[in-house]
């Protein structure tokens, strides 16, 4: 069952639409208001489930209006209703969102409310106690409980341009940001109004894909309504506590091995790697430098200690991870000969030839081709190459 709030200047289509919405059993109370101030007001104390709203009114579009209303409301669902503003329809169909065309038909508002309905009832399950939910953005944008782990709590996107603008305000969190940054940086080329209407109905997308993941980040109007916030209110990153754990826990020690696996795992892919969001591309650089650093000095960590099987899962997630390092190579082919994987060092050796010569065209670095010369020739000294993989040598 729900509450109804209705917003439309003209009486009679309140009063009709009024008629409809208390025909339906789906609803316990209804308001209606046509001025939407008084409405706005109302809603931070009545907060119903589902507002209707009207998008020309001559004080106040329905647009703004609906975003005054998503902060006076937060979990209320909008949908709009218009007889007008062909541009507006066309960003609605856009993204997705719910909209009835005026004069409204009892059949059309009927598959309205039979939509809204199973949208409420999308909202995802509590996680398990002992689960901690985090924001992923390592590789792509999702829900996660665990390092390297993704869970059905993912997001429900509608559109791709709502998940790259979350993306946008999630690189920076807790920051304001203006809407002029938002139109530029998203429709550069559209006309201010029309652009204004695309950012608020992304921004309302936004909202509700928030809502219906049952995380409690919030887009907050900052600075006098001139931009956004996206507040995380305690919701950890794994970008985040990797990086932070790196700090913390420093040089890899017996002691404190195990967390730096796990702080590891969390790097699965690169920062948003499965997305070509040029704007992320400085901080997709920066993390896979610290991983570089962090992961090989793991690596090595791990092989000088016997812990085979580990170096090796780590050495092979540095060569997909940055293909073209040498180091990352000889590290590999270090961790198989040790293990007396003869075949495995073959292949491994043969793909890192192919690698340089036909995709870079370039010569294998002499540092694989020495190495791998004396280990076919039984002199290869281990130690002198577990040295060469260290930090410092690269």
């Amino acid at each position: 069952m729900m509450k109804a709030m209705l917003i439309d200047d003209e009486k009679l289509a309140v009063a009709y639409m009024e008629k409809l919405l208390r025909a339906m059993p789906e609803f316990t109370h209804i308001e209606a208001y046509t001025n939407p101030a008084d409405a706005i007001e109302a809603a931070h104390t009545s907060r119903p489930d589902v507002i209707f709203l009207d998008i020309v009114m001559p004080e106040i579009n329905g647009m703004q209006a609906a975003e005054r209303l998503q902060q006076a409301s937060p979990d209320s669902d909008i949908v709009f209703i218009t007889g007008y503003d062909r541009y507006a329809i066309d960003a609605f169909e856009l993204n997705a969102l719910d909209y009835v065309l005026k004069p409204v038909q009892r059949a059309r508002l009927a598959k309205t409310v039979t939509r809204l309905t199973e949208r409420r009832q999308e909202i995802l399950p509590q996680e398990e106690a002992g689960d901690e939910l985090m924001i992923g953005c390592f590789g792509t944008l999702r829900l996660c409980t665990s390092p390297g782990a993704t869970t059905d709590a993912s997001f429900r996107w509608r559109t791709n341009r709502a998940q790259e603008m979350f993306a946008y305000l999630l690189h920076y969190r807790e920051r304001f940001v203006s809407k002029d940054n938002l139109i530029a940086q998203f429709w550069p080329d559209l006309p201010v109004k029309r652009a204004s209407t695309y950012l608020y109905t992304t921004v309302y997308q936004i909202r509700q894909c928030l809502k219906q993941s049952n995380i409690q980040a919030e887009i907050v109007n900052a600075s006098g309504g001139e931009g956004y916030t996206l507040r995380l209110n305690g919701i950890p990153l794994d970008i985040e506590r990797f990086e932070t754990g790196i700090r913390l826990l420093g040089r890899v020690t017996l002691d404190n091995c195990m967390e730096h696996l796990k702080i590891s795992a969390l790097y699965v892919d690169d920062y948003l790697a499965d997305y070509d969001y040029a704007w992320a591309e400085g901080e997709r650089q920066r993390l896979r430098a610290i991983q570089l650093n962090h992961a090989s000095a793991l690596a090595l960590f791990l092989l000088e200690q016997g812990r085979l099987a580990e170096a090796t899962a780590e050495y092979k997630k540095l060569t997909r991870l940055h293909p073209y390092s040498e180091h990352t190579h000889l590290g590999l082919l270090q961790a198989y000969a040790m293990l007396g994987d003869r075949l495995a060092v073959d292949e491994q050796y043969a793909q890192a030839k192919a690698l340089f010569e036909q995709e870079l065209d370039v010569d294998l670095p002499l540092l694989l081709s020495d190495w791998y010369t004396k280990w076919n020739a039984g002199d290869a000294a281990l130690a002198a190459v577990c040295e060469s993989l260290r930090p410092e040598a690269f």
